[in-house]
C-alpha cells in the first residue's frame, strides 16, 4: 500500500482521500474569490474550510499563474509569515505553505506550519531541500523539469518527479512524508493538463500518494467555455472524481464542502461490492 503521513494525517490508498483548502494572499490570484488581504480574512476562511471538511490550509503569498512576474522575498515573507503565525494560534488544522523559496520555507515551518508545497519539484533553490530534511516536515514536490508548467507529456511528468524523488534520497529526507502532484495547469495548455488527468494511473509507479489541483483552473474553462473561474466549479468536481478514479489521494481545492461531497459519493461507489 502506497502511503504518506501529511503533517500527521494519513494519506494513500485504502485511506478516504483529503481535501486541501487552497487560500492565497496574493492580489494576482486568477480566482478572485480565494484571495484574503488579512490574517483575519484568512482565518475567516480557513474555519470555513475547516467546517466544510478541509483536513489541511494551503496558504500561498505569490501568484504562480501564467503571466505573473514574481514578487520580492521580502513581500512574500511580509505577506506570509504574519498569516501562518495567526492561523496556528486559531486552528488546529495542519498549514501547507506554497513556496519556492527556501528562507520562507524555513521561516514559515518555524511559524507553525507543518508542510512545504513546492512546486518547483525542490529545483528553483538548491536550499530548500536540505530545509525540509532538517526540519523533518512534510512536503508535495510537483513534477518540474526546470519551471513550474513545463513538464507536458505524462512521461515527461514521471521523469521530473523522479529526479526530485532523487533530491529527496540525496538529502535523506524521509519519503513516507512526501506527496506527488503531476502539475495540472501552470500554463502547459489544456490537451496536455487532459492527458496527464487521462493518464494519472501511471504515476502509481512512483510509489508515492498523488496529490492533484484542478479546482476552476483553465483546463476546466476552456473545455467548457467559461471565461470567468467563479463559474468553473460544477466542471473542477468533475474532474476531481476523475482525478480520483485514476488514483488521486489529495485534493487541492478552493471549495472544501462541494469537493468533499463528490469525493465521498465516488468511493462509495469505488469501494461497494455485491
Amino acid at each position: 500500500m502506497t502511503s504518506a503521513d501529511l503533517a500527521g494525517i494519513k494519506v494513500g490508498d485504502d485511506i478516504p482521500a483529503v481535501v486541501v483548502g487552497a487560500i492565497n494572499l496574493s492580489p494576482n490570484s486568477f480566482y478572485a474569490e480565494s484571495y484574503v488581504k488579512t490574517p483575519e480574512g484568512a482565518l475567516r476562511k480557513a474555519l470555513e474550510m475547516i467546517e466544510g471538511g478541509a483536513g489541511i490550509i494551503d496558504i500561498g503569498a505569490m501568484s504562480t499563474a501564467p503571466r505573473t512576474k514574481p514578487i520580492s522575498e521580502r513581500t512574500e515573507r511580509q505577506r506570509l509569515i504574519r498569516t501562518v503565525k495567526f492561523l496556528c494560534k486559531e486552528i488546529d488544522a495542519p498549514i501547507s505553505v506554497d513556496t519556492q523559496r527556501a528562507s520562507i520555507a524555513e521561516e514559515a515551518i518555524s511559524a507553525g506550519a507543518q508542510v512545504v508545497n513546492d512546486v518547483s519539484g525542490l529545483k528553483a533553490d538548491e536550499r530548500m531541500a536540505g530545509i525540509i530534511s532538517r526540519l523533518g516536515c512534510s512536503a508535495i514536490i510537483m513534477a518540474c523539469k526546470n519551471k513550474p508548467g513545463d513538464a507536458k507529456t505524462i512521461e515527461e511528468v514521471i521523469g521530473a518527479l523522479k529526479e526530485s524523488l532523487k533530491i529527496c534520497e540525496r538529502e535523506k529526507i524521509d519519503l513516507q512524508k512526501i506527496v506527488i502532484d503531476p502539475g495540472i495547469g501552470f500554463g502547459k495548455g489544456t490537451k496536455w493538463d487532459l492527458h496527464i488527468l487521462s493518464n494519472l494511473e501511471k504515476l502509481s509507479i512512483l510509489k508515492r500518494p498523488i496529490y492533484v489541483a484542478v479546482s476552476r483552473k483553465t483546463l476546466i474553462g476552456e473545455v467548457l467555455g467559461l471565461k470567468n473561474p467563479a463559474d468553473r466549479l460544477f466542471g473542477s468536481l468533475g474532474a476531481t472524481v476523475i482525478a480520483l478514479l485514476k488514483g488521486a489521494r489529495i485534493i487541492r481545492t478552493h471549495d472544501p464542502k462541494e469537493t468533499l461531497q463528490a469525493i465521498r459519493v465516488a468511493e462509495a461507489i469505488m469501494r461497494t461490492k455485491v
